[in-house]
C-alpha cells in the first residue's frame, strides 16, 4: 500500500505524461496473467506508448486539467491507462491487435482525442488507419508520382527515336 507522498508523486507523474499525450485511451484489463501483461507491455514499450494500470481515484486526480479529463467517468473497476505521444493512431493499432488476439483479456471503454471523447468503435476505427510513418510514405509517394511520369513521358520520343535508328540499321544490314 502507497503513502500519502507516494500517491502524490504518482499523480503527479500520471498528469505530467497525460499534459503531454495526444490520445489517452481507457481499458478495462480482465484476470489476465503475467505472461500476457508482461507481452501488452512489451508491444506498447516498443512503440514507446506508456501502459499503466491505477487506481480510480489516483486516475481521477491526475486527468484534472488536461484534455483527457473527460475521461473521468470511465474510471470504474480495474483500470488501465494507455498514453500515446506522437502518433494517436499507434496506441489504438497496439492495443485491438491485442484485443483481437485475446478478447477476453480487455475491454476498450474509450478514448481522449484532442479533448474529444471516443468510444470503443471509434478507437477501433482509428486503429485501421495507417500510422503517422505510413501518411508519410503515401504523401511523399503522391508527390513523386507527377515527377516520375513527367520523367517517362520525356524520355518517350528518345527511346522512340532510337528504336527508330536500330530498325534501320537492321534493315539496312540484311
Amino acid at each position: 500500500m502507497q503513502n500519502r507522498s507516494e500517491k502524490e508523486q504518482a499523480v503527479a507523474e500520471l498528469h505530467e505524461k497525460l499534459e503531454k499525450a495526444k490520445v489517452t485511451i481507457v481499458a478495462h484489463p480482465n484476470k489476465m496473467d503475467v505472461a500476457t501483461v508482461t507481452e501488452l507491455r512489451k508491444a506498447f514499450r516498443q512503440q514507446k506508448i506508456d501502459y499503466r494500470v491505477v487506481k480510480n481515484t489516483l486516475a481521477k486526480r491526475a486527468v484534472k486539467g488536461t484534455s483527457s479529463e473527460i475521461l473521468d467517468d470511465l474510471f470504474k473497476g480495474p483500470t488501465a491507462i494507455i498514453v500515446g505521444y506522437d502518433d494517436p493512431v499507434a496506441p489504438a493499432k497496439v492495443l485491438f491487435d491485442f484485443v483481437s488476439k485475446k478478447s477476453e483479456s480487455m475491454s476498450v471503454c474509450g478514448a481522449a482525442l484532442d479533448g474529444k471523447l471516443l468510444d470503443s468503435a471509434a478507437i477501433e476505427t482509428l486503429s485501421k488507419l495507417p500510422s503517422l510513418d505510413g501518411l508519410r510514405s503515401m504523401l511523399i509517394g503522391m508527390i513523386n508520382r507527377p515527377a516520375e511520369m513527367l520523367a517517362t513521358v520525356v524520355a518517350q520520343p528518345a527511346t522512340s527515336i532510337t528504336r527508330v535508328i536500330k530498325a534501320h540499321g537492321e534493315q539496312a544490314a540484311e
